[in-house]
């Protein structure tokens, strides 16, 4: 196996751890003209004081860090290339794939990349419409967007609404993406609570869409408690304009994890991976992850749930291995805008947790193993915690990429699921040497050869890993593929 090294050796280390829809023409950007970020753009939870600041750019001079956009990486990952944002000039967010194509969700809208020579992107279109996050799914000739906050009305000129106005839009909008030049948004379907991510579970004629969404508060209006399930779309392919809610399950009859002083209360779901050919998903929910069966996709269904009140603070995202005897469940501690990968904070939090599924049938359980956690320290203004990732299809090993924000990118092996190790990362050095910027590694997933991060700040990032370990992966190539639609690699 490839040895790590950086450029030069720096860092401290942890310790090893086991409505209307809006005229299609207004919504393309031809040139590089400012979007406005959507009011939902997350900042940092604590700024810090003159003296941290002052701490933290001396550590960044001195050389215990990166220097400012840096990169820095293991000798078996390379960079191939990179596409800066161009129009959509707000955060970058989740990734999804198509043929030679990449289609990058930011919370203006998304971009269509064509990937067809990995070394060498190139920008298709992008489509102007606003509305955190920008959670993006594609399957067949549908694209889907999740909006996460307050909007006038379902377009792509909807403007942003306070959260207490009653009247506020939020949901799922449908484009049909023929014509990679020119998508045409064709629905739009609002849930409660709006849709923060959301999972596709494609069914012949039909694509299912899991709805995830959170936050219910009394000040909410069309967010209040209980919120207990998810919403459950139903998109016909022949005739998208009639998707609509077709139900809501409620996951979580006695109330879920009550919450606590660093865990947080479930009022719903992060994020859901489906893996439709063993008719299971695993849902990330706050304060429980929980394992469903969804033999019947309109109607998912718990079989077993978990918690871990010592160390997980937000459960997030979820990633089963090949053969869906395991789940990779990430803990989101300090919401993606905190520093948490450092000697403070430890190994154990801010962490991957490994559970081992065991049993059959309705009796199957999620047995915890280990957690995992990269072990570079980073600096005090980098927001670094547990993200998106996906399977690298290695023959007989599972092994996952995964972005841990301005922590970078990650490829990791839990084939022993008590003895996770790290292979290869790729990352630069902070954005800035003193102010708290949220940044970095967004989603990082593997696809036909390659992994893709979309970077928050820095655009699309091309990367090749080279290892004994997943050249094997080299021989796998699919059609599609959303990271939180799990195919069946084998």
């Amino acid at each position: 196996m490839t040895s790590l090294h950086t450029t030069r050796v720096r860092r401290r280390h942890l310790g090893v751890a086991t409505a209307a829809i809006g005229l299609f023409a207004s919504l393309f950007v031809a040139g590089p003209a400012a979007a406005v970020p959507d009011p939902g753009v997350p900042k940092p939870a604590d700024a810090l004081s003159a003296t941290e600041k002052a701490e933290a750019k001396a550590a960044i001079e001195a050389g215990e860090f990166p220097g400012v956009d840096e990169v820095v990486h293991s000798a078996n990952m390379r960079h191939v290339a990179n596409v800066p944002q161009h129009a959509l000039t707000s955060l970058n967010s989740d990734i999804a794939f198509q043929g030679d194509y990449a289609f990058g969700g930011n919370f203006n809208g998304f971009t269509v990349y064509d990937v067809s020579d990995p070394a060498a992107p190139k920008i298709v279109s992008e489509v102007l419409c606003p509305g955190s996050q920008n959670d993006i799914s594609v399957s067949g000739n549908l694209l889907f967007l999740s909006t996460d906050s307050s909007r006038s009305d379902n377009s792509c000129s909807s403007t942003s609404l306070p959260a207490t106005e009653k009247a506020a839009w939020e949901g799922v909008k449908v484009f049909d993406i023929t014509d990679k030049a020119e998508p045409k948004y064709v629905a739009a379907v609002e849930t409660a609570c709006g849709s923060h991510t959301h999972t596709l579970v494609p069914d012949g004629k039909n694509v299912y869409v899991y709805v995830s969404s959170y936050s219910p508060n009394k000040k909410y209006p069309d967010c209040q408690p209980p919120h207990d399930g998810i919403s459950v779309i139903k998109v016909p392919r022949g005739a998208p304009a009639q998707a609509a809610v077709v139900d809501f399950p409620v996951l979580f009859p006695d109330g879920g994890n009550k919450g606590g002083p660093t865990i947080s209360t479930t009022t719903g779901c992060h994020d859901i991976t489906a893996f439709p050919k063993l008719k299971l998903a695993a849902g990330a929910c706050m304060g429980d992850g929980i394992l469903m069966d969804i033999s019947d996709p309109a109607k998912p269904r718990v079989i077993d749930q978990v918690q871990d009140d010592k160390n997980f603070a937000f459960w997030h995202s979820a990633t089963f291995s090949e053969n869906g005897r395991k789940v990779v469940f990430t803990d989101e501690l300090g919401g993606g805008v905190g520093a948490t990968c450092n000697e403070k904070t430890g190994p154990t939090q801010g962490a991957d947790g490994i559970y081992d599924i065991t049993g059959t049938g309705d009796a199957r359980k999620l047995v915890f193993r280990s957690y995992f956690k990269i072990d570079r320290h980073q600096a005090a203004n980098e927001n670094c915690v547990a993200h998106n990732g996906s399977l690298i299809p290695a023959d007989g090993r599972d092994i996952m990429v995964q972005a841990w924000y301005q922590g970078g990118v990650s490829v990791w092996d839990f084939t022993d699921s008590a003895h996770p190790k790290e292979i290869g990362y790729f990352e630069r050095g902070p954005i800035s040497a003193t102010e708290e910027v949220v940044a970095g590694s967004w989603s990082a997933y593997y696809y036909n050869g390659y992994i893709y991060s979309n970077d928050i700040r820095k655009g699309l990032d091309v990367l090749k890993v080279s290892d004994a370990l997943t050249d094997s992966a080299e021989s796998v190539h699919l059609g599609e593929l959303n990271a939180q639609t799990q195919p069946d690699y084998r």
